[in-house]
C-alpha cells in the first residue's frame, strides 16, 4: 500500500472514530498540499460537513487531532479553511523508499482491448514533420495503454488510392522518362513525392490558362487537361486496368521501401496493416447496403449521400456519381474490418484537429448504421506542428521531410558532443549511438511534452539544449544516476540505511516518485505523452537540484550515503521507465 493509500485509510478510520460514520474510499478527495501550506497532501473535509455539525476549520480540527494521536503515519497538520494538510512522518517515507517498486507498468481492474491508428500516410509522398507528431504521439499513447494493463493492437490505414495517388502516377508517366529511385539514387517515396510536387506544378499551369480564357477558378480545377486525365485513370484503376494497377503497384512498392527505413528511424512498429486499396471496397458494399436501410439517399446524378441535418450537421457524400469511393467509404469500411477481425473495446484515431468533423461524420454514420462499436471510438485530434518559418505546404514542396529532420537531429547532437569534446574513452560506435539517442530524444520529448491538443512550432536548436525542458537534460541527469551507482562499484546497501534524516528535497522526490502510477493512469486516461514528459522532466530537475546540493559519494554518513545511492537508483529507473513510454532510448554512459 502506497502513503496515499494508507493516509487515505487512516481518514476513514479518523471520520469513524469522530463521526461514527462509514465512509466509501471513493468519497475521500485527497490530493497534493499547495506549496505555500505546510504539509506533502491534502484532504477536503466539506463532503462531511454534516456527519460532524461543525464548520469546515473545526471539522478539520478535529481529524486532524485524531490522526496526531492514533496514527503513526501523520506527523503533524494544519487547517486551512476547509483543507486539512497532512505532514507525514520521516520515517514512513523512508520505508516507502526501500519498498518503492519501479516496475514499468500497472495493473488493470478492467483491461481493454485497443486498437491505436497511426501514421496512416499517403502513398503519394514521403512522410514529412506532421507525420513525425503523429507517429510519436499514436505510438506513445499506444505504450501508455500498454502500460496500464490493456491489450493494444497498433494499426495503420495506408491510403493507397484516390485521385491522389494518380496524379503522382500520372506525372511519372508523363515526365519520368523511365526514371527510378535506384536509377537516381532518390529515396523511393522521396522520389514519387516528387512527381506528386510536379503534378501540382504543371496542373497550375493549365489551370491559369483556362482562367485567362474566361472561366471560373472551380471550373478550371475541374477542366484542366491534367485533372481529366488523372480522374481518368482513377477510374481505370477501379475497373482493374491491368496496366495502370501495374503502374501503381510498381510505384507503390517505391514508397513502402522509403516508408520502412523511416519508421526504422522514428523507432515505431505496427502489429496490422490496412490498405485502402482493400478497404474500400467492403466500404461500397456497406454503402449498398445502407442504401437498402435508407440510412443513405442517391442524388438524381448518381452520387450517394448522407443526410446528417437533423444532427445538427450537413450532407455528407459517401460515393460519388462516377461509383467512385471517398475517404468516407473506406473509413466506413475500415472501421467494422477492424471490429470484426479484433472485437475491440476501442480504436483510438490519432489524427489532426483539421478532421475533427470528418470524424463526428464517421462515428455517427456508424451509429446510424447499427454498430454498437461506435461508443468506443474515439478521435486523438491533435495540433498541427509548424517550424518557426511557418506552416508546411505539401503541394507546393515546402513541407519539411521526416528523414531530414531526424538527420538534422542527430547531426545537431554529434556536432553539440564535439564542441564539448568529452568523447575520451568512447568506440566510435559508442559516441554514434549516444549521438543518435541525444537526437531523437530530444525530437520526441519536444514533440510530445506538448498537449496533443495544442497546435506547436518545433525548434530543433531550441529543443537540443542541455539545460531547460528538453530531452537532452533529463539524459543527462537519468545518466548522473548511472555515473553515481558505476562510481560507488555497487547498488546501495540498505540494511545500512536506518536512523537517518530526510532533507525537504529527498522527500519531495520520494513523493514523487510514488506518484508514478497515478501519473501512468492520468496519461492512460487523457491520451496524453504530455502528462509523461513532463513528470520526468519534473524527476530530472529535482535531481539535478539534489545532486548539487547533496554529497553521495563523499557523504560521510553511511546510511544516508546509502539512502542516496537508492533514491538514485530509483529515481533513474522511473525516467527510463517513464521516457522509454515516449519512445526515448536512454544511454549509460555520454
Amino acid at each position: 500500500m502506497n502513503i496515499e493509500s494508507q493516509l487515505t485509510s487512516e481518514f476513514i478510520k479518523s471520520l469513524k472514530f469522530c463521526y461514527g460514520e462509514d465512509v466509501n474510499v471513493r468519497a475521500v478527495q485527497i490530493q497534493k498540499t499547495k506549496v505555500e501550506f505546510k504539509g506533502e497532501y491534502t484532504f477536503i473535509v466539506f463532503p462531511f460537513l454534516k456527519s460532524s455539525k461543525k464548520s469546515p476549520e473545526a471539522t478539520a480540527q478535529e481529524i486532524g487531532e485524531n490522526l496526531i494521536s492514533s496514527s503513526s503515519v501523520v506527523s503533524d497538520f494544519n487547517v486551512v479553511k476547509g483543507f486539512l494538510n497532512i505532514s507525514v512522518n520521516e520515517q514512513v517515507w523512508l520505508s516507502s523508499l526501500l519498498s518503492l517498486g519501479t516496475e514499468k507498468n500497472i495493473k488493470s481492474d478492467n483491461p481493454q482491448k485497443i486498437m491505436v491508428e497511426y501514421s496512416s500516410p499517403n502513398t503519394n509522398k514521403p512522410l514529412h514533420l506532421g507525420h513525425i507528431r503523429n507517429n510519436f504521439l499514436g505510438y506513445s499513447v499506444a505504450e501508455i495503454l500498454k502500460a496500464n494493463g490493456h491489450q493494444v493492437i497498433k494499426t495503420q490505414i495506408i491510403n493507397d488510392r484516390g485521385i491522389h495517388i494518380c496524379k503522382s502516377m500520372l506525372a511519372w508517366q508523363k515526365y519520368a522518362n523511365g526514371a527510378t529511385p535506384e536509377s537516381t539514387g532518390i529515396k523511393g517515396d522521396h522520389f514519387v513525392g516528387d512527381y506528386y510536387v510536379m503534378f501540382d506544378k504543371y496542373y497550375k499551369v493549365e489551370m491559369e490558362e483556362l482562367i485567362t480564357n474566361g472561366m471560373t477558378k472551380e471550373e478550371a480545377m475541374q477542366a484542366a487537361p491534367l485533372f481529366q486525365e488523372a480522374g481518368a485513370m482513377l477510374r481505370a484503376w477501379e475497373k482493374g486496368d491491368k496496366e495502370v494497377t501495374a503502374l501503381w503497384a510498381k510505384m507503390n512498392s517505391w514508397v513502402y521501401d522509403g516508408f520502412t527505413h523511416t519508421y526504422k528511424a522514428m523507432g515505431v512498429d505496427f502489429d496490422k496493416l490496412y490498405y485502402e486499396s482493400k478497404t474500400y471496397k467492403f466500404g461500397k458494399k456497406i454503402i449498398e447496403e445502407g442504401l437498402i436501410k435508407e440510412v443513405f439517399y442517391k442524388r438524381e446524378d448518381g452520387s450517394v449521400w448522407c443526410d446528417l441535418t437533423s444532427d445538427g450537421l450537413d450532407e455528407k457524400l459517401v460515393l460519388r456519381k462516377d461509383g467512385t469511393a471517398v475517404y468516407m467509404t473506406q473509413d466506413i469500411g475500415t472501421a467494422i474490418e477492424r471490429y470484426n477481425d479484433y472485437k475491440v473495446n476501442g480504436i483510438i484515431y490519432t489524427v489532426g484537429n483539421e478532421q475533427d468533423y470528418h470524424f463526428k461524420v464517421l462515428f455517427l454514420i456508424l451509429k446510424k448504421l447499427g454498430y454498437d462499436f461506435y461508443e468506443g471510438l474515439y478521435h486523438l485530434s491533435y495540433g498541427m506542428v509548424d517550424l518557426p518559418s511557418g506552416r508546411m505546404k505539401t503541394r507546393e514542396g515546402t513541407v519539411v521531410d521526416a528523414d531530414d529532420i531526424m538527420k538534422e537531429m542527430v547531426d545537431t547532437a554529434t556536432k553539440a558532443t564535439e564542441e564539448k569534446g568529452k568523447t575520451e574513452g568512447f568506440t566510435a560506435e559508442e559516441i554514434k549511438n549516444i549521438n543518435k539517442s541525444v537526437g531523437m530524444s530530444a525530437l520526441k520529448y519536444f514533440i510530445l511534452k506538448v498537449d496533443p491538443r495544442k497546435g506547436m512550432i518545433f525548434n530543433p536548436e531550441e529543443s537540443i539544449d542541455f539545460n531547460g525542458n528538453t530531452g537532452p537534460f533529463i539524459l543527462f541527469n537519468y545518466v548522473r544516476t548511472k555515473s553515481v551507482l558505476a562510481k560507488n562499484g555497487s547498488s546501495a546497501d540498505v540494511s545500512k540505511i536506518k536512523d537517518i534524516s530526510l532533507s525537504e528535497k529527498e522527500i519531495e522526490i520520494i513523493f514523487k516518485l510514488n506518484e508514478y502510477s497515478k501519473v501512468l493512469t492520468l496519461a492512460g486516461k487523457e491520451h496524453s505523452p504530455a502528462v509523461i514528459a513532463n513528470y520526468c522532466y519534473d524527476l530530472a530537475k529535482d535531481y539535478s537540484q539534489f545532486y548539487a546540493a547533496s554529497p553521495i559519494l563523499k557523504e560521510e554518513n553511511q546510511g544516508v550515503k546509502e539512502m542516496r545511492l537508492l533514491l538514485s537508483e530509483k529515481l533513474g529507473t522511473t525516467i527510463k521507465n517513464g521516457m522509454s513510454l515516449l519512445g526515448c532510448d536512454m544511454v549509460e554512459k555520454m
